[in-house]
């Protein structure tokens, strides 16, 4: 419904919601009883503080491009019917569109570009901390990247292939490798006749910011096909993030972990890490452990380090590092009393956090440049001293335990067991426990026999609009009652590990029977004396890339293009513009990408078009946008169906 802004702020607080409205995780919902009784305001307080929301903002009908706005126009018709400027409604929302895609693909390449600058120095010998943890994918993706290998000493193949990343920054002649290398010949020429093949993924997300300038594009279908192609490379910017994370710190292999605040220790020195970049929680591992002694003369049992969000993620598929919480609950980690510091790169932090650590005697610890927070604690992280600065904040954190020992914490006693640790190469490799001479047999006869119905990723953030994570649940379990394969990133994977999606004892409650069945069958030959998990936890944003290396396989073995295949996205309660750009390659790729809340494309007719019908004859992606969990299943599990008929399955 559209709401006409308010001028001046209502007195009265709007109606508090029941705390079972806010979150389905039951931990979450004990802190926020507790956030209630010690007076401390959360992100839900916030959200119901911000009511009534801009109608004109809600439907992107609101521009602040030009300093002779802000500039509204009416979503029924009416005066106004354009800006100042004279734009109309589809060029003022495929304007807004176009750069929310921008900065997505601007973080996600940001976080690959650090790991690039990190290999690079590494390599050099500049960053002594560091190391090549995975030759064979070095070698792998150089190989793909056209770097030669035989012979060479893998600093020497490091460095090029460090430098190939940092060369995909810059406009260039030839395409960006890891856009053009990483999906099918179909996809490379569907996408190269639309344009929307990147030239450089900093040159796309300048070019939007160029176009999008007061008095520059005013074609809405030109504008959406250059945000088309920053998608794309957006997608390079993860698969890049994922390459190189994977070559510096070790491809994930299954590995069994906890997920939860119970993974909080009373007696131990709790440091949560969180953001998105590998590069600094890795050092945060490595020195914890060297670091036990000084937590134990400080009379702690040692330190605990746990995750949110996707650093979370991280640490999870390589360390089996248990996951605290994830997006919109981070705040109630600190009100255990428990986290003694929380130390950030950057990414989906919350400023928040520093007023709930200072009413809960913890703190936060910032450590990137780009990503200060006032009234933070701030460790300057550097590649060249990265063991050093990592001590630092396990040294500050260990200080705060010595405050608080001996104090009452409220640690809920509430966690899930997570199998984790699936990439494209463990798949590969335990289907080749079923078929060793063709591994990817196994998972293709399952799909056209129907035992396999189809696949879906869930990917994306919590958004305070939704009872956390009640998307996600309800969709994934109608979906693998469906026997459709579920696979997960990001804090959708958080929402679904919390729930025990993740847990193979919960496979036959979860899963219908065929499903059942393949995954026990893989679950036995690879020794495991059971099934897979319900749900394949592939890591954290960045590494939608996996699914996108996964459905690429399955695309060449078959010999088609993805579009043709059962696969199906799903963002149920996206928040970041990171779910926007993930969005659009993944619709750009050939997928139906359905996202669960409201976007803000809904004022202009035209772009709402494009994006949900039209685009589907150029790409064979499109966009699903349904905020029913309901009717958002049956609209998913349509699309898979209608691809299963299209390949005669």
């Amino acid at each position: 419904m559209f709401i006409k802004p308010v001028k001046k702020k209502e007195t009265s607080m709007p109606e508090d919601k029941t705390i079972e409205s806010k979150s389905l995780d039951p931990a979450v919902r004990q802190m926020i009883r507790k956030a209630g009784e010690k007076g401390i305001t959360t992100v839900w307080d916030r959200y119901e503080a911000m009511q009534p929301q801009c109608g004109y903002g809600d439907t992107g009908l609101c521009c602040r491009h030009c300093l002779q706005g802000p500039c509204r126009i009416n979503p029924f018709g009416d005066e106004p019917k354009t800006g100042i400027c004279g734009a109309t409604a589809d060029v003022m929302v495929a304007r807004g569109l176009d750069r929310a895609i921008a900065a997505g693909t601007a973080a996600h390449s940001g976080h690959a570009k650090h790991l690039a600058h990190t290999m690079m120095k590494m390599a050099s010998g500049k960053a002594p901390a560091y190391s090549i943890k995975d030759s064979v994918k070095l070698k792998s993706v150089a190989g793909r990247l056209g770097i030669a290998i035989a012979g060479r000493k893998d600093m020497d193949i490091a460095k090029d292939v460090a430098a190939a990343a940092l060369a995909d920054f810059h406009e260039k002649e030839t395409p960006v490798l890891w856009a053009a290398t990483v999906v099918t010949e179909g996809r490379v020429k569907a996408l190269s006749r639309l344009g929307a093949v990147p030239k450089g993924i900093d040159h796309e997300v300048s070019e939007i910011m160029h176009r999008t300038l007061y008095g520059v594009d005013a074609d809405p279908v030109n504008l959406l096909l250059a945000g088309l192609r920053c998608g794309v490379a957006d997608l390079a910017g993860c698969y890049m993030g994922t390459d190189l994370a994977d070559i510096l710190f070790g491809t994930p292999v299954p590995v069994v972990s906890r997920a939860n605040m119970g993974t909080l220790k009373k007696d131990m020195v709790n440091i949560a890490v969180h953001g998105h970049n590998p590069v600094l929680s890795e050092m945060i591992v490595a020195m914890a452990d060297e670091m036990k002694k000084e937590a134990r003369d400080a009379g702690a049992k040692g330190v605990n380090i746990v995750g949110i969000c996707c650093t979370g993620n991280e640490l999870m598929e390589r360390h089996a590092i248990p996951s605290c919480t994830h997006s919109v609950s981070q705040e109630m980690a600190l009100l255990t009393g428990a986290v003694d510091a929380i130390v950030v790169d950057y990414q989906c932090i919350m400023p928040s956090l520093v007023t709930v650590a200072e009413c809960m005697g913890s703190k936060v610890i910032t450590t990137m440049d780009i990503c200060k927070i006032s009234g933070a604690e701030h460790v300057q992280f550097a590649e060249e001293t990265a063991a050093e600065n990592a001590k630092e904040a396990i040294r500050s954190a260990i200080d705060t335990f010595k405050k608080r020992k001996g104090h009452p914490v409220d640690i809920p006693d509430i966690e899930s067991t997570v199998v984790a640790g699936f990439s494209a190469e463990s798949i590969v490799a335990a289907l080749a426990k079923v078929d060793a001479k063709d591994p990817l047999k196994p998972l293709v006869d399952n799909i056209k026999n129907g035992n396999i119905r189809g696949i879906c990723l869930f990917a994306g953030c919590n958004n305070v609009k939704v009872a956390q994570d009640r998307n996600f649940v309800e969709i994934a379990r109608r979906m693998l009652k469906e026997n459709v394969l579920v696979v997960a990133t990001g804090c959708g994977a958080g929402a679904l590990m919390r729930h025990g999606f993740m847990d193979p004892a919960n496979v036959g409650e979860l899963c219908g029977n065929t499903l059942k069945a393949v995954l026990t069958a893989i679950g036995e030959a690879n020794g495991l004396g059971g099934p897979l998990p319900p749900v394949i936890h592939l890591g954290s944003c960045v590494d939608n890339s996996r699914a996108v290396a996964i459905v690429v396989a399955v695309a060449n073995y078959l010999g088609v293009d993805i579009d043709k295949l059962p696969v199906v996205a799903s963002a149920a309660e996206a928040v970041s513009e990171k779910a926007v750009s993930i969005g659009v390659y993944a619709v750009a790729a050939g997928l139906p990408t359905h996202v669960g809340v409201m976007v803000p494309v809904l004022g202009s007719p035209t772009v709402t078009q494009v994006l949900t019908e039209k685009i589907k004859d150029l790409t064979g992606g499109y966009f699903i946008v349904d905020l029913d969990p309901a009717s958002s299943a049956d609209k998913l599990l349509a699309a898979i169906d209608e691809r299963r008929k299209g390949l005669g399955i």
